[in-house]
């Protein structure tokens, strides 16, 4: 039997008989319709007539009912067979309601406890990156006391992924930069004669600052989101639950040689990027102030020292650290579904 809808109007109500079987293939249409109905005081949906009605169809009658509740209208449904009105009930009670964030409107003391939150917050991720980095510490110093349990392989195995298969993007990155630096120094410097004094700003520029700097920038990308996503990864999959039923330490397993693995090689990084920065900068100065290399190294060895290399250095091992405490804490904020919904 095929759906008809009939709309009888006046000014204080409208009545909406529906009669034979409203299934999906009707949706578009009754949408069309319902949704061309003014509002009345008084809106009934008579369904003494229906015969058939799916869950597509009581969708519409309950969100278009809704609707016109929202707009001042007394809405009722009236007639309908016992496995309509449940299944139109079913779906009334499967409507999402209105949020919490949706009727909350901030007012001042929202805007003054914001700030405050905010500040709790990071106090709240700062203390838990320090109690990540004491759980190395202590890990750490366990391994030194118990050399049986310090796992060497998986050691030397991150070593091999954290250190020579970045160095080919690392010292790309470096002489670029040098090249960078030698170009805009020799566009300051020539207009003064002051040309040879490149040379000293490529050397303490790069061996300072910016190859660690970029260097750690390119392994937190690289290594950290790599050490985010096998610990994420391994959490959703409960093996890290796996391992604690096993007897063994997730953190000697998972965090000791990967952060051991960052300080080792990070260090090496840097001088890998110091040379590969000086020879950028070397080229650029050849190929635009005609500094020899000959040149460019005797001016390299009597304008810096080692001390320069020293700065930049020192600083990998706390660039490391922080690199891989973050990645850990965040892979470990990984929750699996059931937590999830749990949750």
């Amino acid at each position: 039997m095929q759906l008809s809808v009939d709309v009888i109007s006046n000014e204080t109500f409208t009545t909406i008989s529906v009669q034979g079987n409203c299934g999906i293939h009707d949706v578009e249409d009754m949408c069309r319709l319902l949704s061309r109905l003014t509002p009345r005081p008084k809106v009934t949906f008579d369904l003494s007539a229906l015969k058939r009605l799916d869950t597509a169809a009581a969708w519409v009658l309950v969100t278009h009912g809704d609707r016109l509740s929202a707009a001042g209208a007394e809405v009722s449904i009236t007639g309908a067979p016992g496995h309509a009105a449940s299944l139109i009930e079913t779906v009334r009670r499967s409507l999402p309601g209105p949020s919490a964030a949706d009727t909350h409107h901030p007012g001042f003391r929202d805007m003054i406890s914001r700030p405050g939150r905010s500040v709790s917050n990071m106090f709240a991720y700062l203390a838990a990156l320090l109690g990540h980095l004491g759980l190395f510490v202590s890990r750490l110093a366990r391994a030194a006391c118990h050399p049986r349990e310090f796992r060497l392989t998986s050691t030397v195995r991150h070593c091999e992924e954290v250190g020579p298969r970045a160095v080919p993007i690392v010292a790309l990155m470096a002489f670029l930069i040098g090249v960078v630096l030698a170009f805009q120094g020799s566009a300051q410097l020539k207009p003064f004669g002051a040309e040879v004094f490149v040379v000293d700003l490529i050397a303490i520029s790069i061996l300072r600052e910016p190859s660690i700097l970029l260097t750690a920038i390119i392994i937190a990308g690289r290594t950290a989101s790599a050490l985010t996503a096998a610990i994420g990864s391994m959490k959703m999959r409960e093996e890290i639950d796996a391992m604690r039923t096993l007897g063994l330490d997730p953190a000697m397993v998972l965090l000791v040689p990967r952060i051991l693995a960052l300080l080792i090689t990070l260090p090496i990084l840097g001088l890998v990027a110091d040379v590969a920065g000086l020879a950028g900068g070397a080229l650029m100065a050849w190929a635009e102030l005609g500094i020899s290399p000959a040149m460019f190294r005797t001016r390299l060895i009597e304008g810096t020292d080692v001390t320069h290399v020293a700065v930049g250095l020192v600083k990998a091992p706390a660039f490391a650290l922080i690199i891989g405490i973050v990645g850990r804490h965040a892979g470990m904020q990984v929750a699996t579904a059931q937590n999830r919904w749990a949750g």
